[in-house]
């Protein structure tokens, strides 16, 4: 029992001391090659052995033919180790490069493509991880190259939508200012609906800057969708009456929603005068409230014949108008992004889509606890 112990002290001093060798070593090859360190770390445990043979073999007092046989057995022994781990290294960094590569390829604006050949499990996660990346990183490109397409689409419309009501003032005050207007009290009610038309365009601007930058100030409270319905209905009423446009609210649920009704009454505000200006006369729009899985589900049906199918992405797009025919001489292409802004803002989804005769806007909201 001595005898054992005294060997396992003598080989533990040996392999104590190559260790702590080989952790300097380490330590100052640690931002070189994994080569490197695999190479260092088999030759510290081909070494820690050798070290510990060697002392147990002084202080036993071996025979040096016996010494020598064990030297042999620990050399070839540590020359295999260090070509496993030199190949284990390159073939570990032959992977990570092609990684790399792969990596670089997508930050640089392309697709991740992970390496046609498998790596370790650690390597495989991590270009798991950089696919993933490189598909987030994709779609927020995609985003992006859509949002500044939508504010150059805004601003040529808002700017040729400003000029023409300016262009008219001026001529309307240089008329009235020469006195060569010949009905004053006509151009002046034109001159007061013109100012009306540009006042209502620049809140809606700043509507939307205040959704753009989630500064929209939302006062909750528990309301009736039958309520909120019909106030709707009597607002919107003038207009459809002007449009020769029947608006029919029968199927009309009173539940319950959590929400500022201010804002969702604009929404559904925007939402009829969109469907009263885009249904033909004797058409109608229909209001439509009801419970569904997701929550509760409101609904405009028009009579505008449809919307193209390419262009059902772009409806809640700031700016989007779609073509000539569709697009009413008073709107800006922000009524609908203001409708979906103020939903988003009260965790609730807007969607379109058609239906025979016309399109269906559907605006989904929680439903009051």
């Amino acid at each position: 029992m001595r005898d054992t112990l005294l060997i396992a002290l003598y080989a533990f001093a040996g392999a104590a001391l190559t260790g702590l060798a080989g952790a300097a070593v380490l330590r100052g090859t640690r931002r070189r090659s994994l080569t490197a360190s695999l190479a260092v770390v088999a030759a510290v445990g081909v070494v820690a052995m050798l070290a510990g043979t060697l002392a147990v073999a002084w202080a036993m007092f071996l025979s040096p033919h016996d010494l020598k046989v064990v030297t042999t057995v620990v050399a070839m022994a540590a020359a295999v180790s260090l070509a496993t781990a030199l190949l284990l290294g390159r073939w570990v960094v032959a992977r990570s490069r092609e990684l790399t590569v792969a990596a670089r390829s997508f930050g640089d604006g392309g697709a991740f493509a992970p390496p046609v050949q498998p790596g370790t499990a650690e390597l495989d996660a991590l270009s798991r991880e950089l696919a993933a990346t490189s598909a987030r990183l994709a779609e927020s490109r995609e985003r992006e190259r859509a949002l500044e397409t939508s504010r150059r689409e805004l601003v040529a419309w808002i700017s040729h939508d400003l000029r023409t009501p300016l262009a008219g003032l001026r001529a309307m005050s240089e008329a009235l200012e020469d006195g060569v207007a010949a009905d004053p009290d006509r151009y002046l009610k034109q001159i007061r609906t013109e100012v009306e038309r540009l006042n209502d365009m620049v809140g809606d601007l700043f509507e939307l800057s205040r959704i753009h930058a989630g500064t929209l100030p939302l006062s909750p409270s528990r309301i009736s969708l039958y309520d909120l319905v019909g106030d709707a209905l009597a607002g919107a009423d003038p207009l459809a009456r002007e449009h020769g446009v029947r608006l029919v609210g029968a199927h009309v649920e009173p539940v319950p929603v959590e929400v500022d009704g201010r804002e969702m009454s604009r929404v559904l505000g925007n939402l009829l005068v969109n469907a009263i200006r885009r249904t033909p006369a004797d058409g109608t729009v229909a209001v439509a409230a009801e419970r569904s899985p997701d929550g509760v589900v409101l609904s405009v049906t028009d009579g505008c014949g449809g919307i193209p199918p390419e262009d059902l992405p772009r409806v809640f797009d700031t700016g989007w108008r779609g073509s000539d025919a569709r697009t009413p001489p008073a709107g800006a292409g922000l009524g609908l992004a203001i409708v979906r802004g103020i939903v988003e803002a009260h965790r609730g989804r807007a969607g379109v889509r058609n239906v025979p005769g016309g399109c269906r806007f559907e605006v989904t909201l929680p439903v009051a606890p």
